[in-house]
């Protein structure tokens, strides 16, 4: 007993001095997929005070026995909802003396007088509740045109180094302006000792407030920008308060990509904004399972563990992206469309962040998102994967004719071959495969020419063109991009490649490799190194070429399996078809998929979660008919025959 103990307790301490002293008495971080309400689906950035905390009120009644914690206010908390204001406006913002944003007194009444969010988070902790809040990328337009100094939070004035005092405008790098919000923020010189004091008095602020998570935006997917992540996530481990670190956007993110920071921080989104579109809904498949495949669910993270994040649950009463008012229309997703969404992101063990109008919660809603059985599965399930050895029998109707398809595996359309261009991580190898090579009477081009599928296959090719700097450009650091290059669509001489959304683009309508005006722009920077590798300069992520599948019709099938802490096993079966599809899965392929869970020759009981119907005995299969768009969840318990 005593060597129990003394092996309990030594491995807690090497656990916990892995981290920062102060932390030994603290719990870990994010030890389970971090539950919520974010103000984004139902107001954009126009919420008021007063409507967050009666949020927040039933949220506490309603949610949080559930599990639901976190309340979070989503972007332009500091915008002034005036006429001409709008998310990508710039002279609208209320910044400190220092060059910080801090909430609209006209919105945010109990900020006056320097107070910031501290009221707001006070009631919300008095709630029971903990007290999030949406940030940006480095610091913003406004400040830098300011010209504001940068506070030393070591001496409680203005931040001096090398004899002289730092403003905005030395740290604050113009070309890496935030891609879908240009006019808003910019990246800083996290190199500069001012560029990391000013972010450094930025979270001490939110933590003064008593801000318990942070949403990190315009860092992460095509925006990538592991220097300001690397040094916040810093700064959150020497913070005496414990704050949950999220990154967003998530476009174009790879488990390779996630690996160079998920053990900097909490959740991170792996997919664009989500909205209530079957297409939104239908694009997670695919990056979920490669997630799950790589294993990295539940993976090591900033003080704890890190999720990947699908996005928040737009359900109930909504508003519309970029809109300047609050929630006026309901979920255009059918009830079988919402069952999936939520089953997906329960059997994923993504963060559960609801984002409809908490004043107007339905009883639909609000039966689905607080299902016993999901919410069990996103918290406590182990084993989470996708399980493809699924069969599928799918009907549709010609004339009085009724014609059958049955396939192994998932059922998809008829695709052709297509190249994409996509980023990834330098370290991937992936990457290696540009080369450059000089055309008879054309400019030299830079061309792709591995993996290309096919031998008779063409190479994709983009001419060079050299980044020339005049003297009346407005450029910061000319000295960095001298010699980069931008890259051409060979039929649109006059545009240029881009490695961002140019706007916070959606799940469905992100299209890697995307062309626009050719301007000095970082995102527009390319440079060819002698491995065989194409980087960006404004995320300094690498280029890459796949031959894929472009899908004239999403469609098929797909399944997901996992076993309970009680030994159950769950299986959910999608339909991804536009008719209803009759879906089956064997046990002996059930039993290879989970060889922990006692499955071979066994007799389970079985029973389906929607339809609440109990199937009794399967002694070899399990088959259903499910709607279209719809979702069929089982909770199977087994014992071994005798």
């Amino acid at each position: 007993m005593n060597l129990q103990v003394f092996f309990f307790f030594s491995s807690s301490i090497c656990f916990f001095f892995h981290g920062f002293f102060p932390r030994v008495l603290a719990e870990e971080h994010a030890s389970l997929p971090p539950r919520g309400w974010n103000s984004y689906d139902s107001f954009c950035w126009t919420i008021s005070e007063e409507e967050f905390l009666k949020s927040a009120e039933i949220i506490s009644k309603q949610l949080l026995p559930h599990g639901y914690e976190y309340v979070v206010v989503d972007y332009l908390w500091y915008r002034r909802k005036v006429p001409g204001a709008y998310t990508d406006s710039l002279g609208f913002d209320v910044i400190d003396e220092w060059g910080r944003m801090i909430p609209d007194p006209g919105r945010w009444p109990s900020s006056k007088g320097g107070k910031g969010f501290t009221e707001v988070a006070n009631k919300v902790h008095s709630l029971g509740l903990k007290f999030g809040i949406h940030v940006m990328r480095g610091i913003s337009t406004q400040a830098v045109n300011a010209n504001t100094p940068i506070l030393d939070t070591t001496t409680g004035g203005a931040y001096e180094e090398s004899g002289r005092k730092w403003t905005a405008k030395d740290i604050g790098i113009k070309e890496r302006a935030c891609a879908w919000m240009t006019h808003g923020f910019m990246s800083v010189d996290t190199k500069l000792g001012a560029g990391r004091a000013f972010l450094r008095s930025l979270y001490k602020q939110y933590a003064e407030w008593g801000v318990d998570f942070v949403k990190h935006d315009c860092v992460f997917g095509d925006d990538l920008d592991v220097n300001e992540i690397s040094y916040v996530s810093e700064v959150l481990k020497e913070l005496d308060r414990p704050i949950l670190y999220s990154l967003s956007p998530g476009t174009s993110v790879t488990p390779a990509m996630a690996k160079a920071v998920n053990g900097l921080v909490n959740m991170y989104r792996i997919t664009g904004d989500d909205w209530d579109t079957w297409a939104d809904v239908a694009s997670h498949f695919d990056v979920t399972r490669d997630f799950a495949t790589a294993n990295m669910v539940g993976a090591e993270g900033l003080l704890g563990r890190s999720w990947p994040d699908l996005d928040m649950l737009p359900l109930g009463l909504l508003t519309d992206p970029g809109s300047n008012e609050g929630p006026h229309r309901t979920c255009n997703l059918n009830l079988y469309e919402q069952r999936t969404q939520m089953t997906l992101w329960s059997m994923s063990k993504s963060p559960l962040m609801f984002g409809g109008d908490v004043r107007k919660l339905d009883e639909t809603t609000y039966s689905l998102i607080t299902n016993p059985i999901l919410l069990e599965i996103n918290q406590f399930s182990s084993n989470n994967i996708e399980f493809p050895h699924i069969t599928s029998t799918k009907n549709s109707k010609k004339g009085d004719d009724t014609i059958y398809w049955q396939s192994r595996k998932c059922l998809t359309d008829r695709a052709s071959e297509a190249q994409v261009l996509g980023l990834t991580t330098c370290a991937d190898m992936k990457a290696v495969g540009w080369s450059s090579e000089a055309l008879e009477q054309d400019p030299e081009q830079i061309c792709w020419k591995q993996n290309l599928g096919s031998k008779h296959q063409t190479p994709f090719c983009l001419y060079k063109r050299e980044s020339l700097l005049t003297s009346d450009e407005d450029i910061t650091d000319k000295q960095q991009y001298q010699g980069k290059l931008q890259l051409l669509a060979t039929d649109q001489p006059d545009f240029c490649l881009h490695a961002s959304p140019k706007r916070k683009v959606t799940s469905k309508e992100h299209k890697r490799g995307s062309f626009s005006p050719c301007r000095w722009d970082a995102n527009q920077m390319w440079e060819l190194h002698r491995n065989g590798t194409l980087t960006n300069s404004y995320s300094g992520l690498c280029a890459t070429v796949n031959s894929a599948e472009a899908k004239v019709n999403s469609g098929g099938v797909r399944s997901w399996i996992a076993t309970g802490r009680k030994g159950e096993v769950y299986v959910a079966f999608f339909n991804l078809n536009p008719v209803t599809t009759v879906i089956s899965a064997k046990i002996s392929d059930l039993a290879k998929a989970l060889p922990s869970a006692n499955l071979n020759d066994s007799s389970c009981k079985y029973r389906e979660v929607w339809s609440g119907k109990d199937y009794g005995v399967a002694n070899q299969s399990i088959s259903i008919a499910v709607e279209t768009h719809g979702t069929a969840l089982f909770v199977l318990n087994c014992a071994s025959a005798l």
